[in-house]
């Protein structure tokens, strides 16, 4: 029995059942992709980057859950590792757009793949239809929360 208002047992706590999913979820990610030299957010800006080119670095940031200086350094070791390519000079203001380069294709195939998996062992249990209504549920928890999401 929970003392003081507090929301009961941890174990029947909607957020913190999230929150070990997602912990969960970020670790067999992790290893999946330590095989390929690349962590979950060098991955995610792959993925981010190659759908949707010309995102700046805090557009990157939010949508890969990193701060923007995070984020520059993520950027920096893909350049270096030659799967993503950025100019020297701006080509206007000072945002250097980034894009994904061919060899980063190809990690990032077999990223997705091994990701994938991931995800698939997350959801063997569900039916195509329980897979849809845990997406939908999820989505409509984030717009509760962040009406802009």
């Amino acid at each position: 029995m929970s003392q003081g208002g507090g929301v009961g047992d941890v174990d029947r706590a909607v957020g913190y059942v999230l929150k070990q999913a997602a912990t969960v979820l970020r670790g067999a990610m992790d290893t999946a992709l330590r095989p390929l030299g690349l962590t979950v957010s060098q991955y995610a800006t792959l993925e981010l980057l190659d759908q949707r080119p010309g995102s700046s670095v805090a557009e990157l940031a939010r949508a890969a859950f990193v701060t923007r200086q995070a984020m520059t350094g993520v950027l920096a070791g893909l350049q270096d590792a030659g799967w993503v390519s950025r100019p020297a000079v701006a080509p206007q203001g000072r945002a250097l757009p980034a894009t994904v380069t061919d060899e980063g294709r190809r990690r990032l195939r077999e990223a997705s793949a091994a990701v994938t998996e991931v995800q698939e062992r997350m959801l063997a249990g569900l039916t195509p239809d329980r897979r849809e209504r845990l997406l939908a549920d999820l989505q409509a928890c984030v717009a509760a929360l962040d009406p802009g999401a």
